[in-house]
This record gives structure tokens, C-alpha cells and sequence, in this order.
């Protein structure tokens, strides 16, 4: 048989790895010696935490969960917002960022995985940037992007466009409102790209490491409340790669997700629509599946972890079809005449949903309570 050809080493990219050593070294010295000169103020605090939260919204609402996953639609105006102010956060054009990150979920922690986790943690981080892609990959776009001339105008003049959007920009705001050309350069150019750039690297790198897996065990990531808030939302990465076409990551209200408030927002306003959710009962069903394995694996009955679960989804199903029931009949009634039958029809629909619904909580505390005692070692 053939000797198998060792992998082709990848070349440096000597331009990556200058931006991302300068602009580092760069805010060192110059945001000390700024302030020095001038002075501090809380409005040039707010003006970098404004610039801050710009790009990295371009980035998690535009770039990944809007180009790269196509979780929800926008108006026009918002999708070339997300253009134009994605390209000064400096992660690349719309197209190449979209076309490595669907890589990274369909490949996920294997070799073709562009930031594997598998490859080291500073890998994962940053150290992927700085080599040249694997000429077998380079060809790999993404066919529906590629229909959007904006996305190629941006992919085409991406450096210029960064440029004007990263340093420039920022420079002529901060001097149109009194805080100075070179202020706005330094800290919403410089300092803000290094910050930014590192607080969404983190999601390759730290949401990978650090963190639980409470919907899947089938790859590395992770879901953590101190990454969510360090990266805008996106900490709650094992949700995202389970059910990575919701526009959510935290699914919880109280989860802490500026990126799924930011979607939602433009969606009451009419600037977003057909949002795409994962239902309730498959969220459930596979949170049941992971605690289920956890209990096997620390001894518990295989058959009693099955009764239970099962009455929990049963129960779940029931009231989910009783409740659309009632909103069939409803709609009917809209558009016909049924009489007292119907009404009374869906009185009782809604009962039963009632019932369902206190049976399904009945099911998931026995469950729950199950786990607490397990994992508290009460049951023998």
C-alpha cells in the first residue's frame, strides 16, 4: 500500500500576524499615553464602550447569527449596516467569516474544523488566524451569499472598507463631538479591535473549554454564563451548536443575550421578521436525553430514569397538541359559524390543556426532585 502524504504545513500569514501583534502593542502604548496627555473622561469611556458594542453586534447579529445562519430575516438598510460596520471589527469580509464558521459546525472538532478546539486552546483562539488557509478548503464559499452584490463589493474592497470603518470612522466621530481625531483613532479604532476581536475569539476558543453541556455531548461546546457575558450572548454555545438555526442562544428570558434583545428589537419595529425558534418540546427533549445519561452513568435504574422521563415527554405532548387543538378550532370559528357546539368545545379544550399542563409540571418536579436526591446521594 502507498505511504499516506503527510499534510501540507501551512504558511504564516505575515499580514495577520503584524495586525494582530501592532494593534495590541499599539494600544499599549498610546492609550496610556493619551491619557497621560489629556487627560480621562467618562465621555471617552462611553464613547469606546459605544464603539465596542457596535462592532460586536455587527459581528454576533450580523456576521454569525444573521449571514452565517440565516436564523431570521432583515430589511435591506439593517443587512448592509451589518456590512459596513462588520468590516471595522476586522474578522474578515462577510463572506469568508460565514464560510469558516459554517465549516466549524459542520466539521466540529475534527481536522477540517477550522478552529478546532482539538488543536489547543490558543489554536482555537487566535493562532488559526494566523496561517494561511489549507488550499483544500480555500475553494469551500457560501453559494447564497455569493448572490448578494453587497457581500461581494464588501469581500472585494474588504481592506480599504475596513480601514475607512475601523480607524477613520471612529477618528471623525470622536472629532465631530469634541473628543479629538486621534482619541477616536486610538480608542474606538485600536483599543476597541483588540477588544472586540478577543471577546469573539473567545467563543472558538473558551466556549469550547470552559462551561457545561446540558443539551449535547456529541462535541466541545460549552454553555457559560460569565463567556455569555463576555461575548454578547454567545456563551451559550452547547445550545448554539444543538440548535444552531434559533436566532437565540441564552432560550431562557433572563439569559444574558444583547444579540437575541438586539434581534428581537428590530423585529417589533419591523426591521426583522420570520425569527426561527426551536420548539419548547425539542429544547426539553434533549436537555431530558443528557440528564438521562448523566443519571445511567452515576448508577442509577436505567428503567426508573426511562418511566420518568417518559411521563415528563408524554405529558408535554399533550398538552402541546390540546393547546394547538383549541387554536384550530379558534381560527375555524373566525371564519364560520359554529354555534354553542364549538364554544363549548373549546372550554373544554381548554380544561384539558389545564390538566395536561399541571401533569406535565407534576412529572417534570418528580423528575427534577429524582436528580437532586440522586446527585445528593438519597438514593442507594
Amino acid at each position: 500500500m502507498p505511504e499516506a502524504q503527510a499534510p501540507t504545513p501551512r504558511r504564516t500569514n505575515w499580514t495577520n500576524l503584524l495586525f494582530f501583534t501592532l494593534t495590541p502593542l499599539a494600544s499599549l502604548v498610546l492609550v496610556p499615553l493619551h491619557i497621560r496627555m489629556n487627560g480621562f473622561s467618562w465621555g471617552l469611556l462611553a464613547f469606546f464602550l459605544a464603539c465596542f458594542a457596535l462592532s460586536n453586534l455587527s459581528i454576533t447579529c450580523g456576521y454569525h447569527r444573521y449571514f452565517a445562519h440565516r436564523s431570521y430575516e432583515v430589511h435591506p438598510f439593517v443587512r448592509w449596516l451589518y456590512i459596513i460596520i462588520g468590516s471595522g471589527a476586522f474578522q474578515g469580509s462577510a463572506l469568508a467569516w460565514a464560510t469558516d464558521h459554517r465549516r466549524h459546525h459542520r466539521e466540529v472538532d475534527t481536522d477540517a474544523d477550522p478552529y478546532s478546539i482539538n488543536k489547543g486552546f490558543w489554536y482555537a483562539h487566535l493562532g488559526w488566524i494566523l496561517l494561511h488557509e489549507d488550499p483544500k478548503h480555500s475553494h469551500l464559499r457560501c453559494p447564497d451569499l455569493e448572490k448578494d452584490r453587497w457581500i461581494l463589493w464588501q469581500h472585494k474592497h474588504y481592506p480599504w472598507i475596513a480601514t475607512f470603518v475601523g480607524f477613520l470612522l471612529p477618528g471623525l466621530a470622536a472629532w465631530a463631538i469634541g473628543l479629538g481625531f486621534w482619541a477616536g483613532v486610538i480608542f474606538g479604532g485600536a483599543l476597541r479591535i483588540v477588544a472586540s476581536n478577543h471577546s469573539t475569539f473567545l467563543i472558538n476558543s473558551a466556549c469550547h473549554y470552559f462551561g457545561r453541556r446540558p443539551y449535547t455531548d456529541s462535541n466541545t461546546a460549552r454553555d457559560s454564563f460569565i463567556m455569555a457575558i463576555l461575548t454578547f450572548g454567545e456563551g451559550y454555545h452547547n445550545f448554539h451548536h444543538m440548535f444552531q438555526a434559533d436566532y437565540r442562544n441564552g432560550v431562557r428570558w433572563y439569559h444574558w443575550d444583547p444579540t437575541k434583545w438586539w434581534i428581537r428589537s428590530l423585529s417589533l419595529v419591523g426591521l426583522a421578521s420570520k425569527l426561527k425558534r426551536v420548539s419548547k418540546e425539542d429544547i426539553l427533549k434533549a436537555k431530558l436525553q443528557m440528564e438521562e445519561k448523566f443519571l445511567i452513568a452515576k448508577g442509577a435504574s436505567s428503567e426508573y430514569v426511562a418511566a420518568l422521563k417518559l411521563k415528563v415527554v408524554e405529558a408535554q405532548a399533550r398538552a402541546r397538541h390540546l393547546r394547538e387543538e383549541a387554536k384550530r378550532l379558534k381560527a375555524q370559528m373566525r371564519t364560520s359559524l359554529q354555534g354553542s357546539a364549538a364554544v363549548a368545545k373549546i372550554t373544554q379544550l381548554k380544561a384539558d390543556y389545564r390538566k395536561a399542563t399541571e401533569d406535565f409540571q407534576t412529572a417534570y418536579a418528580a423528575w427534577l426532585a429524582y436528580q437532586r436526591a440522586f446527585q445528593h446521594a438519597r438514593i442507594r
